[in-house]
């Protein structure tokens, strides 16, 4: 029987050192029918709390039948010891996705905290996205090809097919049209401005 093998307390069945173990491994350190080598492993043993199964066997049987106690009588009144195994450390991907999922539990822990006092975003907003922008584009270049026909035509009847006046009545026509639709973007823009700031004061007075 190798030393490791009879040494070792946390290989198969683990036992509490009860009185009569704790007896028979002082006895065992002094038992002259026992190598030097059993002697020290049963004086080492003698001073801990628990031996595993199959040292305490084989010191047992390495002793003197004469003088050794039955086994059942050795055994009685100890208990069992159960060592709880080691947790298995998680990988780096997966501390990886819980640190992303605790983030993502704390992003949303947060917004619902401040749900009530943050202003909600208007999703009529001017230019919230590539569809709007393209729309209003489309609409400002009409509105603009509009003034410049009305302002062409119009110059056209005033100054009898002048062609130089009737450009320059299609190109104020433009103009004109620009600026009208500027004044109409600015009323839009300062009309949801002032909708969106008087659902937040609301919403504050609801607290």
């Amino acid at each position: 029987m190798s030393k490791e093998g009879l040494t070792s307390s946390s290989n198969g069945l683990i036992i509490a050192i009860s009185d009569n173990i704790h007896q028979f491994l002082l006895l065992a350190a002094k038992d002259t029918d026992l190598t030097e080598e059993l002697q020290r492993i049963a004086l080492d043993f003698s001073s801990q709390s628990s031996i595993s199964y199959k040292c305490l066997r084989n010191l047992w049987s390495a002793s003197s039948p004469s003088t050794r106690p039955k086994l059942q009588q050795l055994l009685y009144g100890s208990d069992f010891v159960f060592i709880s195994p080691k947790p298995r450390e998680k990988s780096e991907e997966l501390k990886a996705r819980l640190r992303k999922l605790a983030d993502l539990a704390e992003w949303k822990a947060y917004r619902e905290l401040v749900k009530d006092i943050a202003p909600q975003e208007d999703a009529s907003e001017p230019f919230s996205s590539y569809k709007d922008q393209l729309g209003f584009g489309l609409h400002v270049a009409l509105t603009m090809f509009t003034g410049y026909l009305v302002g062409y035509a119009a110059f056209r009847a005033l100054f009898n097919h002048s062609p130089p006046m009737n450009a320059a009545g299609g190109i104020l026509g433009l103009v004109f049209a620009m600026l009208l639709e500027t004044f109409l973007f600015i009323i839009r823009s300062s009309g949801q401005g002032l909708a969106t700031s008087s659902s937040t004061t609301t919403q504050k007075k609801h607290q």
